[in-house]
């Protein structure tokens, strides 16, 4: 293990600014022993320990107090099981070189979200999700996992060994062990259609139910103070990889790059120095939409490049609710005078059986809010939230919101559970931070 000397490690800071700590030292562990031998001297001084990932969280939920693990040498794939369909990585894996290892075998995950920098430990600890399919999480396709609990154990859980502690730390929150290897289900790398077009308000939203019926993935931007929503369906296709249709390379770094990055930012810029401009801004972006239709290997058409720095709240509500929460939102914009830049993002997830998964026994509707990350969040985010808790949402965990235990707990059903599995793995509190005690006790 790399070490650092107490009080010479470098300050953790996340990637959008919103949360930063001062640990007290930082190791770089180069396998499980070394994580084991990081928590066993953390348990026996009483002290803490955090493994950090990438820091693409908004929330403190990783903030490490006492001593960080940096996730940088528990990298790459160990496993790969044709016959099982499954893929076994180490878990500080970041996710764009687990999709560009599984392209290299000729495979695939089902869904992903639309950022691949996350570790696979961060993103799936934290609730990671994209829109569609019959498996929208990260943490709902793994199958199996090994982690490191509050003594030093290193346990293997899956739906056979430890069904409970499975059932639990696919999402764990960092609150039951570190992560050290997760194992995913894969399927055969594929191709996916990507078709996005602009559409009037009332259009997407009477459209809404016929679009997630007919599409593999759904995807709504609504771009504020205007009638502007950009749709993104994307759809299996029977193809081999070397018969998709990518977009060519000047389009997608004019599209991508310079249109979705840097002039983004730059009409953001000016935006936070000039907040009347934004609405002008947004009706602009809304006349410029245009149709596009490309197909490629799904992690290039799921997952795109991020450049502009933000802050992000998101909340998943019942599915049948969502779009009348959405028309509730809109109306509460225009009661203010807020001046959002960003699109809100609409997405829809089928129900899944995580202990703490926001779409955990039911189907669910998430509604993403952002703001640049030099922005003021606090009023348009606080104001938001009470219509998403009214209408019975729950908080992205990675992304900002201001719920704690005493309400949280009412809106999971198996709440209990793992708070038991929790009590079981770290009755000492090793992977404990601030964030983790205002949101779990």
């Amino acid at each position: 293990m790399s070490p650092h000397p107490p009080g010479t490690g470098p300050a953790w800071r996340n990637w959008s600014g919103t949360a930063a700590s001062a640990p007290r030292a930082v190791r770089t562990p180069t396998g499980t022993a070394d994580v084991v031998a990081a928590v066993r001297a953390a348990a026996e001084r009483g002290g803490t320990v955090k493994m950090v990932g990438t820091g693409h969280s908004f929330t403190a939920i990783s903030a490490p107090e006492d001593l960080m693990l940096r996730p940088d040498r528990l990298s790459g794939v160990v496993d790969v099981d044709r016959s099982a369909m499954t893929v076994t990585a180490l878990a500080g894996t970041p996710l764009h070189r687990f999709n560009a290892d599984l392209e290299r075998l000729g495979l695939s995950l089902h869904n992903m979200g639309d950022i691949a920098e996350q570790t696979l430990a961060g993103a799936t600890s934290t609730g990671t999700h994209g829109t569609g399919g019959v498996a929208a999480s990260l943490s709902a396709q793994v199958s199996g996992l090994e982690l490191v609990t509050g003594d030093g154990t290193v346990l293997w859980a899956d739906r056979d060994t430890e069904p409970e502690v499975f059932a639990a730390a696919r999402l764990g929150l960092g609150a039951l062990g570190i992560l050290t290897r997760l194992r995913f289900d894969v399927e055969p790398l594929g191709v996916l259609e990507a078709h996005e077009r602009p559409m009037r308000w009332a259009d997407a939203l009477a459209a809404y139910d016929d679009l997630t019926a007919g599409h593999h993935h759904t995807d709504l931007y609504w771009f504020p103070h205007t009638d502007a929503v950009l749709v993104k369906t994307d759809d299996r296709l029977d193809l081999e990889p070397g018969e998709a249709e990518p977009l060519g390379r000047l389009r997608r770094w004019v599209d991508d790059e310079l249109v979705a990055n840097t002039a983004f930012g730059a009409l953001n810029a000016v935006g936070n120095r000039a907040p009347g401009l934004v609405p002008r801004f947004n009706r602009l972006a809304g006349r410029l939409l245009s149709e596009r239709r490309y197909s490629d290997v799904p992690h290039r058409v799921f997952t795109s490049p991020r450049r502009v720095r933000f802050k992000e709240m998101e909340y998943a509500v019942p599915r049948a609710d969502g779009l009348a929460v959405l028309a509730e939102v809109r109306r509460l914009v225009e009661r203010n005078d807020w001046r959002i830049g960003f699109p809100v993002e609409v997405r829809h997830t089928p129900a899944d059986d995580l202990v703490l998964g926001t779409s955990s026994g039911r189907e669910s509707m998430y509604l993403a809010f952002h703001v640049n990350a030099a922005a003021d969040h606090r009023d348009y985010f606080g104001q938001v939230e009470r219509v998403l808790v009214a209408a019975g949402g729950r908080p992205h965990w990675g992304k900002l919101h201001s719920r704690t235990a005493s309400d949280l707990a009412a809106a999971y059903p198996r709440w209990a559970e793992f708070a038991s599995v929790r009590d079981r793995l770290d009755p000492q509190r090793v992977f404990d931070n601030d964030h983790l005690r205002r949101v779990l006790g």
